[in-house]
């Protein structure tokens, strides 16, 4: 049986940097189908709003008329199944921190090789979090680090079950499904299970949303 192929569209403002992002794409005879390419968030707004049947939106930070930032927000408001994954040469703090809290389910540097580049698309379909190393160190010591406020709502503590807390604690240290699933010796898909649950509970879309929050709230 044929699978359907992962539709691609990339925003990004430089010309000889979104040609070799879609040589990149073009490269693989694989599940990946580059669809189009816009130079900037407003003009990638009025394609998606005519051709939305996209899944993964690679997306630049900088640009002109509506940055990535700003951009991803709108499409997670507006088409709230399309994962988006920054692709920038940024690696500053707040601009890893202000992708995460718009929606992003990524962040990976510009000079990502093809293969991990392909890697991290189907990866990010899959409900991983596909971040650059450089930029998964600057997540984990942001958290690490952070003057985390005591949680708001004293039941707080008490919105996971023994399960789900366990699978999350796994997930931030950044385990993916299938070691999650032997370690715990629980089938992969009940992983995926208690993952749905916990992203709902929280009121999160990914793995470094759901992090954040975890540590903010002290649930793991």
């Amino acid at each position: 049986m044929k699978l359907n192929k992962i539709k691609i569209a990339l925003a990004e403002d430089n010309q000889r940097l979104a040609e070799n992002i879609i040589e990149k794409l073009n490269s693989f005879d694989s599940q990946i189908e580059f669809c189009f390419h816009e130079v900037n968030g407003k003009a990638l707004l009025t394609r998606l709003e005519k051709e939305s049947e996209i899944d993964v939106v690679l997306m630049d930070i900088e640009m002109p008329e509506m940055n990535g930032i700003e951009t991803t927000a709108q499409i997670k408001h507006m088409f709230p199944k399309i994962k988006i994954i920054m692709l920038t040469v940024f690696d500053d703090d707040e601009k890893i921190l202000q992708s995460i809290q718009a929606g992003a389910s990524g962040y990976l540097l510009k000079d990502i090789s093809k293969e991990k580049l392909n890697e991290s698309i189907i990866l990010t379909m899959q409900g991983a979090a596909s971040m650059s190393p450089s930029i998964a160190y600057k997540t984990l010591e942001m958290l690490r680090t952070a003057d985390i406020p005591a949680p708001e709502d004293a039941e707080a503590e008490n919105i996971l079950t023994l399960r789900e807390s366990e699978v999350l604690k796994h997930l931030c240290n950044g385990m993916n499904y299938k070691q999650i699933a032997e370690l715990l010796f629980i089938a992969p898909t009940t992983v995926r299970k208690h993952i749905a649950n916990i992203y709902e509970k929280l009121q999160v879309q990914n793995k470094m949303q759901a992090a954040a929050k975890a540590h903010r709230q002290r649930l793991i």
